[in-house]
């Protein structure tokens, strides 16, 4: 697997290239990238062959961290029904 297979659209290339682009519009663009992922290839495969692309030019880059941040296990989300969903701890 290469960058032009996980990032076809170039949007992780053209989102190094802009000046001053901050960290929401960073978030923005990867999310859109994310969905635009060919079917069966691993997110968490994608992001570290892009880390492993970018990284070592762009270290202190907006989507360098979030890239990194992608690699980061998401936690499972917390279901609180009945009265401890209406009432705080």
């Amino acid at each position: 697997m290469d960058m032009k297979t996980i990032d076809r659209k170039t949007l992780l290339r053209d989102c190094y290239a802009i000046d001053g682009i901050s960290a929401p519009e960073c978030r923005s663009i990867f999310l859109d990238w994310a969905l635009s992922l060919p079917a069966g290839i691993a997110p968490q495969e994608a992001i570290r062959i892009a880390l492993a692309q970018f990284e070592p030019d762009y270290p202190d880059h907006p989507m360098t961290a979030t890239l990194r941040e992608g690699l980061q296990q998401a936690k499972a989300p917390k279901r609180r029904g009945g009265r401890g969903a209406r009432v705080p701890d």
